[in-house]
């Protein structure tokens, strides 16, 4: 059944109303009219079964048949911090980490990053991105909405990273060096309720300076197994492990 997330105004005690993009989607895509059922999932995290009741030119309303407790995301808040990279590659993260559960993704410019966005296209991009966030959570059924933002010079990610209660940088030396008991250390102590910031390089991984500035911001370098993975992969075995360990063996 199609799911869609309601905007803050979108719903008034078991009234529902789906405009713009949405609207679209259920008229013309997905040609539903009165009497045809969808999820509505709120702002909150609650989600509810709907069903329609007016199609007009611009409007979908429906009303809320029975809510649902759902238990669709991660116990922990997972923010996905990755250095720009080349191509679709960030579209590719956004996409499949939100259907792994991501809360948030945050792209940063780092010294190896060879794509340099334009500043004044770069509200049109990141707006991009969250459409295919959006997408891809209708998709994998979540109840939350991972935010996208703007990319940030690596010192600004630094600064936002005193609210997070894990901060973890995925570094390649670590893992060429055999290291493996950072990550699962983490996640072993890991609280449901607490928030966990990964950040990971762009193609050619971090430089040394910003390693080390990361250290002192009080991250952890942690290897993600024996092998060196894609930039774009890297984030998404995180938040495999991180599933893993807090869903699926507890």
């Amino acid at each position: 059944m199609q799911r869609y997330f309601l905007s803050d105004d979108g719903i008034n005690g078991t009234e529902v109303k789906v405009s713009g993009e949405d609207f679209h989607h259920i008229v013309r895509v997905m040609r539903m009219g009165e009497g045809d059922r969808i999820i509505c999932v709120t702002r909150d995290g609650r989600s509810a079964l709907a069903e329609i009741t007016e199609v007009s030119n611009e409007m979908v309303t429906g009303t809320v048949i029975e809510w649902y407790l759902e238990e669709k995301e991660l116990p922990v808040k997972v923010t996905i911090a990755s250095g720009l990279p080349k191509g679709d590659k960030l579209e590719y993260i956004i996409q499949k980490g939100t259907e792994l559960g991501a809360h948030e993704f945050i792209p940063f410019i780092a010294a190896r990053s060879v794509v340099k966005w334009d500043s004044k296209k770069s509200s049109k991009k990141t707006e991009r991105l969250q459409k295919i966030a959006k997408e891809a959570a209708e998709q994998s059924h979540r109840t939350m909405l991972p935010s996208v933002k703007e990319p940030m010079p690596l010192k600004e990610l630094i600064a936002a990273s005193a609210a997070y209660d894990h901060k973890l940088a995925a570094f390649e030396e670590s893992a060429k060096q055999g290291e493996s008991a950072v990550l699962a250390a983490v996640l072993k102590n890991a609280e449901p309720g607490q928030s966990i910031l990964f950040v990971f390089g762009p193609e050619g991984g971090l430089a040394p300076e910003e390693l080390d500035l990361l250290i002192q911001a009080e991250f952890t370098p942690c290897g993600l197994g024996p092998r060196i993975l894609r930039t774009e992969t890297a984030p998404l075995y995180a938040l495999a492990a991180v599933s893993y360990q807090l869903e699926l063996s507890r």
